[in-house]
């Protein structure tokens, strides 16, 4: 399975990183609307990643819940046909969650850079760097430090848990 090296953060001002991400990129900025779904399982995250009516992405992964540059396996299949995988899919897994964003992306070599506007949370910055075959995950985390000390980004601010997870606290902790 392919791994990248993952840091997400609250971004606190956007247009500092916005700043900093056109000056360093190679390429963007490009907007992306998605909304995925996530799926019950036991030992990995499915999700269903919706774009527009004839274009999706299942994705399964696997990353830990640290506040720390922290590696992701994943896979990804495309399809065409989205709202029949996600009928399929809750009717056989059960939805366990819902995430809206609005992406603005940008890529800085192997790494994707994301300017997140998440609905019901708010605006975070994520940086996913893509291992090539036979590169070390620790190459990757200090390409994310690197970038992380570019963006003014310390240690202490990183979010370990997955978006779904925080809209999940926060309907619990307003019920």
């Amino acid at each position: 399975m392919p791994t990248n090296i993952e840091i997400k953060t609250v971004l606190v001002d956007r247009a500092a990183a916005e700043a900093v991400a056109a000056r360093l990129s190679d390429e963007g900025p490009g907007t992306i609307h998605q909304e995925d779904f996530f799926f019950a399982c036991d030992g990995a995250r499915p999700k269903l990643r919706i774009f527009s009516a004839d274009r999706g992405e299942l994705i399964r992964y696997e990353r830990s819940d640290a506040a720390e540059a922290r590696s992701s396996s994943y896979a990804i299949a495309r399809t065409s046909d989205p709202r029949i995988l996600l009928q399929i899919l809750s009717a056989t897994l059960g939805v366990t969650g819902t995430v809206k964003k609005k992406r603005t992306l940008y890529l800085i070599g192997q790494t994707r850079v994301h300017l997140d506007e998440v609905e019901g949370l708010g605006n975070f910055l994520e940086l996913e760097v893509f291992l090539s075959p036979g590169q070390g995950e620790s190459e990757g985390t200090e390409i994310a430090n690197n970038l992380m000390r570019e963006f003014g980004i310390d240690q202490k601010q990183l979010v370990g848990k997955a978006y779904v997870d925080l809209l999940a606290r926060q309907a619990l902790e307003a019920s």
